[in-house]
């Protein structure tokens, strides 16, 4: 029985390995050829990745190119700019220059256009002057009132025409003797010595002067001490 026993048993060892050999190979054959298949992929995708890798520095390099490229447009633009707002501000500078220019022409046009005029006046005005100088103090006490009258008749005309020319910016330039000979507001007719005063001053005044609105539109005329 033990005989009969053992050959059940090795025949139905034998079935099974028949049986379970082929599947385990089946199955030692599928994971050999999935690991097999994971390791090509393995290798595959070690093989991409520094192709990877170059053409993420290939577009780096393009886009510090680019932003280079930005960087000198950029820096040229700033250059144009700063030319073009210095440009802007010299035109600016001379804009107003010019009309400053224009307004002092136009001031100083209506402030001295009448300068002819003042200066054909100022004769007149020499005239009377000279026409109450010539007058003799005594004349005018012992004479008749008809030259009182005349006399008078001058001086306030006179004093009247002297009034309208200051309204207007004329002014008398009235040396004083002995005082410093200025040759911007005084023209000096000829020199004489004169002990008593200094060198340089003035020892006798011919005729006033005039200025218009601070301006000298006729010199005095005076002489000189020159010792």
């Amino acid at each position: 029985m033990t005989q009969a026993f053992r050959q059940v048993l090795l025949s139905h060892s034998t079935l099974i390995r028949q049986t379970l050999l082929p599947r385990c190979m089946y199955r030692s054959c599928r994971l050999l050829s999935a690991t097999t298949e994971s390791a090509s992929q393995k290798t595959e995708c070690n093989k991409v990745e520094p192709d990877g890798a170059s053409t993420s520095t290939g577009a780096e390099k393009q886009l510090e190119d680019v932003v280079e490229a930005f960087s000198k447009e950029k820096e040229s633009l700033s250059k144009q700019v700063a030319d073009f707002q210095e440009k802007y501000q010299r035109t600016l500078a001379d804009r107003e220059n010019v009309r400053k220019r224009l307004e002092k022409q136009i001031t100083e046009a209506k402030q001295f256009g009448i300068q002819g005029f003042c200066k054909d006046l100022l004769e007149v005005s020499d005239v009377f002057h000279k026409a109450i100088e010539s007058v003799p103090p005594e004349r005018i006490e012992n004479g008749s009132s008809d030259l009182k009258t005349l006399y008078d008749g001058l001086v306030m005309t006179e004093s009247q025409l002297l009034s309208v020319f200051r309204r207007h910016g004329l002014e008398q330039i009235l040396p004083r003797i002995g005082e410093k000979f200025d040759p911007s507001l005084q023209e000096a007719m000829f020199e004489l010595p004169v002990p008593e005063q200094e060198t340089g001053t003035v020892a006798h005044v011919i005729r006033t002067g005039w200025t218009l609105h601070s301006r000298c539109i006729r010199s005095a005329q005076v002489g000189v001490v020159k010792n």
